[in-house]
């Protein structure tokens, strides 16, 4: 069989590089193909370095091949990818990485009100009942959450000695360990800081603290992407990040910048991926029956769209809700619907995790460089 190099870059004229808008042709991103018998080659050149960028791309052109032009039973497809590297800054100050944390992931969403906090909980919980060590900082400053979900409300952090320091000894419960500014406000005081405030009340959580050794740290953000982000990231080494979103469209429209955010050249921490919540409601009375309240699989399908893993998804329950507000999360009900969905997005995140490790290097924190009296945020 002769193979016809037009007939496999019309076939890739179908498809494009997430996050870019023209096709694969036109945006330059194809470099050659080569045919040897029954073997094509396609070379790629793409514009980002990030890792799930380019897996997208490889298997979206091989099944662009093998639906549009050659069976997969007759043709074998490879795909050769050039990506650019990271370069590095010069005056930077970088991050400092907290000794005896293994990683670092940061929970967020681009929209309030989507259940971020309730999903880290309940992440940190299965974390914990896999037999890991894990804690959480609950960064949203304006609106903490922590104490409440964990049932120590009441609690207060403890002074240590660390190696010759006062450290805060985090609160915990359910094999998580805990810091939140709820801690150390009344239940009725509005937090009412400017940014650089903000940011010195985390910097004191993250690194006056006596973590231990963790093998995960989960960094509850607040809603958005703005000054607390970039202050957590600019603090320290992010492994990877996970986005909330609910499956309707003004949801998923701000989970899309979040993924934007994190995406930034200048930030370029991977996206380990998406978690739908909210996903369906079932009735008790009616088990087998699913109401997609605010729509059919949006997460999923946003993650498909820009080339992210989609995590899992999470119905929506009233024991979830319940459980929230008397804080014992529900992934500690075993052999529920609702604990094998978080076991679901746990095991899910922790391969995603693991694929991070394995193919790419450490995240480094956000550096901010000094150009003729004003900063820039930059990351090596």
């Amino acid at each position: 069989m002769k193979l016809n190099k037009d007939e496999i870059k019309k076939a890739l004229e179908t498809i494009s590089v997430a996050g870019e808008g023209q096709n694969m042709v036109e945006s330059g991103a194809l470099q050659n193909i080569v045919t040897f018998g029954d073997e094509v080659v396609v070379d790629l050149k793409l514009s980002t370095p990030a890792l799930h960028i380019k897996k997208r791309a490889e298997v979206d052109v091989m099944k662009a091949i093998h639906e549009h032009v050659y069976n997969k039973a007759k043709v074998e497809v490879k795909i050769t990818v050039e990506a650019p590297q990271n370069k590095s800054n010069v005056n930077e100050i970088k991050g400092k990485p907290i000794p005896g944390i293994q990683n670092i992931i940061a929970v967020a969403s681009g929209k309030g009100g989507v259940g971020k906090s309730t999903v880290t909980a309940n992440l940190a919980v299965s974390l914990s009942k896999m037999g890991f060590k894990v804690g959480l900082l609950d960064a949203d400053i304006y609106g903490p959450s922590g104490p409440i979900m964990f049932d120590v409300a009441n609690e207060k952090p403890l002074s240590v000695k660390k190696d010759g320091k006062s450290k805060m000894k985090p609160i915990e419960n359910y094999g998580v360990k805990l810091l939140s500014i709820g801690f150390f406000t009344k239940p009725d005081q509005a937090v009412i800081w400017r940014g650089p405030m903000a940011a010195k009340a985390l910097n004191q959580m993250i690194f006056d603290a006596d973590w231990g050794e963790l093998d995960f740290l989960l960094v509850d953000l607040p809603p958005g992407t703005g000054d607390i982000h970039l202050s957590i990231m600019q603090s320290m080494p992010i492994t990877g990040s996970v986005i909330v979103s609910t499956p309707q469209n003004v949801a998923l429209a701000d989970a899309k910048k979040a993924v934007s955010m994190f995406q930034q050249e200048s930030i370029n921490v991977p996206v380990l991926g998406i978690c739908e919540n909210m996903a369906y409601f079932t009735p008790a009375e009616l088990p087998d029956h699913k109401y997609y309240i605010f729509g059919e699989k949006g997460a999923k399908y946003l993650s498909e769209d820009i080339g992210v893993p989609f995590l899992g998804e999470i119905p929506l329950v009233q024991s979830l809700r319940e459980s929230g507000d008397v804080g014992r999360p529900a992934a500690l009900q075993e052999g529920t619907p609702l604990s094998d969905s978080f076991t679901e997005l746990t095991r899910n995140t922790v391969q995603q995790v693991v694929s991070r490790n394995k193919n790419l290097p450490p995240t480094e924190a956000i550096k901010i460089t000094t150009m003729a009296g004003c900063s820039a945020v930059k990351n090596k």
